[in-house]
């Protein structure tokens, strides 16, 4: 049987940035992220015994399963769960740029884990449903739930998993992504952050930099204080980029257009406004701001970029699963 599952992409205000274990993938860190409802990916998964091995099929195009490690990960693991064997036929569209910094890994990971756990008859809890997702990507496990979402770093496959801070988020927090670059990337997230945990000198301060960061963001967020959030997330941000420029070899997602959208974001706070900017391992920038400056925000920024290239992104929700399946 059929079943289909959407998910949200979710930008993290407290950064996830290196493994400690990489086939489970628990992080050193606890992550911190909102759920955002503009940005999504919809998976059918049936388990077809017609089939001699799985087929993945996502945004129209057959997938070669030597490019598809992660989903196979996610499969395998709901078969041993489920104790089946039979091939997967799997189709997904994404709502989101693959590979450019928007997170479309943790919505596809999550709607995958939520389709093929169903469709291989388990009635997972939501907590279990974000381990499975986790294996998949780290921070897909974040993606299972709405709102401000915690992933726990844990010490096991058991432990580690996220658990929602705040679902109904109406105290006026929202994002607007500006897309610089829609491209995939030249170095991968998970390639990132390996050379980073391996070659910078500072990773070692990492751990410390994030539990502080944590704790004062979640009184922030008990305070439901947007400019307190903000600064947070924009600062730990940087020092995980940070850890980027001080890897061996030194590498970068910055573009150009980064730089002048960070600008920008700080010559609107200068004026008045409450918004700040975060970044993941790509150059689209994520503007942190309070609803009550949306418009202006906006204004400051459509004639450097232009209106397309700004998205609004209000807190969105958890997992849901579809009556109507996808169709090739």
């Amino acid at each position: 049987m059929a079943k289909t599952a959407r998910a949200h992409t979710n930008i993290a205000l407290i950064k996830y940035w290196g493994k400690r274990d990489q086939d489970l993938i628990l992080p050193y860190t606890d992550s911190l992220s909102l759920t955002l409802d503009e940005f999504y990916t919809t998976t059918t998964v049936q388990f077809d015994d017609q089939l001699t091995e799985d087929r993945i099929v996502i945004d129209h195009q057959d997938m070669p399963l030597a490019n598809m490690g992660k989903v196979v990960t996610v499969l395998d693991r709901v078969r041993e769960l489920a104790g089946i064997t039979t091939p997967a036929h799997v189709i997904s569209e994404n709502h989101v740029p693959m590979a450019a910094g928007l997170a479309s890994s943790a919505s596809a990971m999550a709607a995958l884990a939520g389709a093929a756990s169903r469709a291989a008859g388990l009635d997972l809890s939501l907590t279990d449903l974000s381990r499975l997702a986790r294996r998949g990507s780290g921070s897909a496990s974040r993606s299972i739930f709405g709102g401000l979402v915690q992933w726990r770093r844990g010490n096991d496959d058991v432990t580690s998993y996220a658990e929602p801070i705040l679902e109904q988020v109406d105290f006026g927090l929202e994002m607007l992504a500006i897309m610089i670059n829609q491209d995939q990337k030249k170095v991968s997230s998970r390639g990132g952050m390996q050379l980073s945990v391996d070659t910078s000198p500072y990773f070692a301060m990492w751990p410390n930099v994030v539990e502080q960061d944590l704790t004062a963001m979640q009184q922030a967020i008990a305070e439901q204080d947007v400019a307190t959030i903000g600064q947070i997330a924009e600062a730990n941000a940087m020092r995980m980029h940070a850890l980027t420029l001080s890897a061996n070899p030194p590498f970068s997602y910055f573009e150009p257009a980064t730089m002048t959208a960070i600008q920008a974001i700080q010559n609107l706070r200068e004026q008045g406004l409450t918004c700040y900017y975060t970044m993941d391992a790509g150059p689209n920038v994520k503007v942190i701001y309070d609803r009550a400056h949306r418009d202006e925000i906006i204004a400051g920024l459509a004639p450097i970029f232009g209106q397309d290239q700004l998205v609004v992104a209000q807190p969105g929700p958890g997992i849901t699963w579809l009556e109507e399946d996808l169709h090739e």
